[in-house]
């Protein structure tokens, strides 16, 4: 009888994985092309930035009177791991999706991550109700909802997999969320991969040998990196609190919000810090970056979010620490490359905590030779990001937390 359960149980989490996989992936296949799609646009036909705040208007009105029991996105996901208490509502998928096309159609600052992540816990979640799932199971729905997500966009199974364990702190994880976290990441990769979307790619063509030198100017950049993603995070959370805190109708946020950043993009007569930012970002593996050019995406991305767009932060994230690293070439003694490549996932490690995903997440990408490089940048940068991170709900445990509680005690005693 226990084998004939096992087996059903065994059975069910399969199909779960596969179309949990499926429809995530075809998900973030689709979000992919649309997103390409809205970019060109905006590409060839530069005065469509000029609809910033009627975009941003017309976001804000779907979240206010459609989305605003999913409004919290990532963190509502975290929020519901942590304390589960209704399944996530599947309309979060196509608001998130609707609004950060438009976000990017328009001109704003954002990424990618949240939305995938957001549509997969979505759809993930669905299957809590159609299985009738108890709270503990509903957690690796969750789980693998963000793997999913997370793997199938940027096209990283095994850091997607791990990001999905390490940002709810591997808290209370059974065995049977670790399996199925890496078969779903696989399948939703697999899947963009039939729907043939592909991916960019990067490269680090030189890679010196590891010596104490070496070590010393990768533990300082790895500091640099660890204060970027802080400054991004907290930038973040600032114009968030602001916007809350003066403007109390929700819609007109970003309208405002939209009609500021066309100002300040048509007088700064640039459109690199707009968007994606991927051509910058590849541009960074070769050719030096001005110093200031990290610093404008953190704020353009914190003021698109804050004022109310849609999207994810993780790939402004690579940007600005790809663009910080290509700017540190010219001073510190390393190939170019490789300082994109290790503020690339650096300053991402900082501000999700998660290092050992990231530190996977550029051995996929750049290939695992970078490994020691990436990792050491990748641990260190964790460290010195500070307490907090662009998750606010994220609960911070492990040695970071109890370094900063050390770090905070010490406050008191010497004040």
């Amino acid at each position: 009888m226990n084998l004939q359960k096992t087996l059903r149980l065994s059975l069910q989490w399969l199909v779960i994985c596969a179309l949990i996989g499926l429809f995530s992936g075809s998900a973030s296949a689709f979000f992919l092309v649309a997103l390409e799609w809205v970019t060109q646009i905006r590409e060839h036909h530069a005065w469509i930035i000029w609809l910033l705040p009627l975009g941003g208007l017309i976001i804000g009105l779907l979240y206010h009177y459609y989305g605003a029991s999913v409004v919290k996105g990532n963190n509502l996901l975290l929020e519901e791991y942590e304390n589960p208490q209704q399944p996530i509502p599947f309309k979060m998928a196509p608001l998130v999706l609707i609004g950060t096309l438009i976000t990017h159609l328009v001109g704003g600052s954002a990424g990618r991550e949240g939305t995938a992540v957001q549509m997969g816990g979505a759809i993930a979640d669905q299957f809590s109700k159609w299985f009738q799932l108890n709270k503990n199971d509903r957690k690796t729905i969750l789980i693998l909802g963000i793997s999913a997500g997370f793997a199938s966009v940027f096209g990283t199974p095994l850091a997607g997999a791990l990001f999905a364990l390490e940002v709810v702190y591997f808290s209370k994880i059974k065995l049977k969320s670790v399996i199925l976290s890496f078969a779903v990441a696989y399948t939703a990769y697999f899947t963009v991969e039939f729907w043939q979307v592909q991916h960019t790619h990067y490269t680090i063509s030189i890679l010196p040998e590891m010596n104490g030198i070496h070590l010393l100017w990768t533990i300082g950049t790895g500091i640099l990196f660890g204060l970027a993603a802080l400054l991004f995070s907290r930038t973040a959370h600032f114009w968030s609190r602001l916007f809350s805190k003066y403007i109390p109708y929700a819609p007109i946020r970003p309208l405002i919000g939209g009609t500021i950043l066309t100002i300040v993009i048509f007088f700064i007569g640039t459109t690199k810090y707009i968007g994606l930012g991927v051509p910058e970002i590849v541009k960074a593996f070769s050719t030096p970056n001005e110093s200031y050019d990290f610093l404008l995406k953190i704020l353009f991305t914190g003021f698109t979010l804050g004022a109310g767009f849609k999207g994810g932060e993780v790939t402004p994230l690579f940007f600005v620490g790809a663009t910080l690293g290509s700017a540190l070439s010219v001073v510190v003694p390393l190939p170019i490359a490789l300082l994109a490549g290790m503020g690339f996932v650096a300053v991402f490690s900082g501000a999700t905590h998660t290092p050992i995903a990231c530190t996977v997440m550029g051995m996929e990408l750049f290939g695992i030779e970078s490994g020691v490089f990436i990792g050491i940048a990748c641990v260190v940068a964790y460290f010195a990001s500070g307490s907090i991170g662009i998750y606010h709900s994220q609960i911070v445990k492990g040695p970071k937390y109890h370094l900063y509680q050390k770090i905070n005690r010490f406050r008191l005693d010497l004040f």
